[in-house]
């Protein structure tokens, strides 16, 4: 990677400046704790969902065995953005160093990516369970859950790799200043001594293409869910067939919704305040509101958290 310094820049400046959440000190000091008691809840909640399906021998399914997977990517992911974000809460120079700031490019949309992947993933076994009754237990195979999670793990991490490959050996000039609280292919490309157009079509189009096509095949697979849960005589099995897909839909409204709206529709410079707030609620909140949402709608998981917790 090359850096090209203006006679504004200082020469000590070892990396690009993430401006975060610009605020008073008192500002930052109350969102460092207010975001440190939302990392350490979701660690604690998706923790608590791996730890019940691991100790609860009922759990040992491929829908339990997937929301375990998917708990633990969460964990990923909200890691990749939230501790750095808690330094520069508490930082004076709010600086990422070129390496870091690349591996966070890299692993955060690797893991965007393995989660857009495991909803998908998800959706199937739904599909499965619900319209293939009789012989999904012969379908969804021990082995087939642990292809499937191995395949959703190595195609988002390299889905990325090459671009932000080719990202990182590019030239850099002007002051360095990343109006986001991560490294966002957007300003980095901004950044770049020579404009790359090539590279902006590339992130514009890898960007939201795991999303799209994961989006178009659940809405494929529930629309053949409701389907099948409409011919369902008893008003009692339809109740069942919506309650055990109603989590994993809302996980995926709140996720695909959000991102759709920051990847889907034009950006400008002026709104670079409504990324960060958009960015936000898909890589934090998100992953504190899904351990919330799985309990809640599932009596199963509730009595495997309840019987962990007392341990």
């Amino acid at each position: 990677m090359k850096i090209s310094n203006t006679p504004n820049n200082s020469s000590t400046i070892t990396g690009f400046i993430l401006l975060g959440f610009s605020c008073p000190k008192e500002g930052q000091i109350l969102l460092f704790v207010l975001f440190s008691g939302v990392y350490l809840l979701t660690l604690m909640g998706n923790g608590s969902i791996i730890c019940a399906v691991h100790w609860d021998q009922r759990l040992h399914t491929p829908m339990y065995i997937l929301l375990a997977n998917f708990s633990f990517l969460e964990i990923w992911y909200v890691t990749s953005t939230v501790p750095n974000m808690l330094a520069n809460f508490l930082s004076d120079n709010k600086v990422i160093s070129f390496s870091w700031c690349f591996l966070q490019f890299y692993f955060f949309f690797s893991l965007g990516s393995t989660e857009c992947l495991f909803l998908g993933i998800m959706a199937f076994d739904r599909y499965l369970a619900i319209c293939q009754p009789l012989h999904y237990p012969t379908l969804m195979t021990g082995r087939l859950c642990t292809n499937l999670v191995i395949s959703c793990w190595v195609l988002g991490f390299l889905w990325f790799l090459i671009p932000i490959i080719i990202t990182s050996q590019m030239s850099f000039c002007g002051s360095r200043i990343i109006d986001h609280f991560l490294c966002d292919p957007g300003p980095l490309l901004v950044l770049t001594c020579q404009k790359a157009p090539v590279m902006e079509l590339v992130f514009s189009t890898l960007s939201p293409l795991p999303l799209i096509i994961t989006f178009l095949f659940i809405m494929g697979s529930y629309a053949l869910v409701l389907r099948a849960v409409l011919k369902v005589p008893s008003a009692a099995g339809q109740r069942k067939a919506f309650s055990t897909c109603g989590s994993h839909l809302a996980v995926v409204s709140l996720f695909c919704g959000s991102v759709l709206v920051m990847y889907g529709s034009p950006t400008s410079e002026h709104e670079a305040g409504m990324q960060k707030i958009v960015t936000l609620f898909y890589s934090v909140v998100t992953p504190l509101l899904n351990p919330v949402i799985y309990s809640l709608r599932n009596k199963d998981m509730k009595k495997a958290l309840k019987k962990f917790l007392r341990l």
